[in-house]
């Protein structure tokens, strides 16, 4: 995202205040929509597609080939609304369970269910049973959504309904007579609750509004525009259409995040169950995969892959990297090997819906070991944790943030 200039008082160089002892973002700030105006983030990332709507899929399954195009993909999130309005009696403010693998289904349930008012809680189908009753005190859900082998660890006080069932089929076809009457949900009401084991303890759940994740589509919608005007003035080709490869679970806020834009941005999300490397070699080339959001264990097995030598990677553009540091030395010898692949890397939490920070552009991409600068609006402090003192540039300390992506307070 391109800069812009700093206000007095702040340092161009790394946007440090020291009257206030604040770190600001140079980052240009992505146009928010005013604050009072009702808006979920599904609603909001389907008005930014374009029309007629985009001839690419929305969706495809990495292992069988089938694919969802977007008008088919805005009717099942429709009809799906409905349904879950009119035969289940969802309502606004009501938190769904969604436990299921990166399947087809689960990016309708999600939109269907952000579109209402109701908010999405994506969980791991690996957790016990135990760990599901401890997500379910947390986020208190009315309805729970699951695959079948995971359905009998839930709670049995939770109503629970078996993705793929013939309940959920009926579901899926009700809002087409029933569609869901107009919602005024405000931004700030919840739209995902994710949760976050953090470091210590038991998992927590995370309330991120939808305020959060209009702000994460409006630094992406800036970023790509601000992209394709730069390569226009320089009289390059425009950016092709991205094609993102999911290894990453969407019950994590790193997918989560990654499929929101992806629609948003009228892109096409290839969803793979769960990672296996051959597989996501294989997706990359028979796809034409141009982005693969991944964490460093992935790059270090490209570098020792023969198979990832063999196989046809010319589309793949950038790898986003997230979920661990990744170290200066995997990143420049990823480099020597696929030169023609930019790494992106970023810093984010599930409190702050997984942005604070990355590297943008050829000149950042290249400072391995950095995580990059501030996202657009975002403000950051160093502090001292033991005498809770601000600390300036070069200083080791405790991160502060904030900003429109940081998650609900009590």
């Amino acid at each position: 995202m391109a800069e812009q200039r700093p206000p007095a008082g702040i340092d161009p160089r790394n946007g440090f205040c020291a009257a206030t002892r604040t770190f600001h973002s140079l980052r240009s700030s992505a146009t928010l929509p005013p604050d009072p105006l009702p808006a979920t983030a599904a609603a909001y990332a389907f008005s930014l597609l374009s029309s007629p709507l985009p001839s690419r899929p929305a969706l495809v399954d990495a292992a069988t080939g089938i694919a969802v195009s977007y008008p088919s993909f805005l009717a099942a999130v429709r009809s799906l609304a409905g349904g879950l309005w009119s035969a289940l009696g969802v309502r606004p403010g009501d938190v769904a369970l969604v436990v299921s693998p990166s399947r087809l289904e689960v990016p309708v349930l999600d939109f269907a269910l952000m579109s209402i008012g109701a908010a999405v809680s994506p969980a791991n189908p690996a957790s016990t049973a135990e760990e599901f009753a401890h997500m379910v005190a947390l986020s208190r859900p009315a309805v729970a959504f699951a695959v079948p082998e995971v359905a009998a660890k839930l709670p049995r006080s939770l109503r629970c309904v078996v993705i793929g069932s013939d309940e959920y089929t009926r579901l899926s076809s009700a809002g087409g007579a029933s569609p869901p009457p107009p919602v005024a949900v405000k931004q700030s009401d919840t739209a995902a609750v994710l949760y976050s084991s953090g470091t210590t303890g038991r998992v927590k759940a995370v309330a991120v509004a939808h305020r959060n994740l209009i702000a994460l589509i409006c630094a992406h919608r800036d970023n790509r525009e601000k992209m394709e005007k730069e390569a226009a003035e320089a009289g390059e080709q425009p950016l092709p259409p991205k094609v993102t490869l999911f290894p990453l679970p969407l019950f994590h806020v790193f997918g989560f995040m990654m499929l929101l834009r992806s629609v948003a941005m009228g892109e096409t999300a290839v969803l793979m169950e769960r990672f296996d490397f051959g597989a996501a070699l294989r997706a990359i080339e028979r796809y034409r995969v141009t982005l693969l959001p991944a964490a460093p264990p992935v790059l270090v097995a490209m570098i020792k892959s023969e198979e990832a030598r063999r196989r046809d990677l010319s589309s793949l553009l950038v790898i986003g990297i997230g979920g661990a540091p990744l170290g200066r030395e995997v990143a420049e010898r990823f480099a020597a090997v696929f030169p023609d692949i930019e790494l992106v890397q970023g810093y984010g939490l599930t409190e702050s819906s997984g942005s604070v920070a990355s590297t943008v552009g050829p000149e950042e991409t290249k400072a391995y070991g950095s995580v990059g600068k501030l996202a657009s609006h975002m403000e950051a402090k160093i502090v001292d944790p033991a005498t809770g003192e601000a600390l300036g540039p070069g200083q080791r300390g405790e991160l502060w943030v904030r900003g429109p992506v940081i998650m609900k307070g009590k």
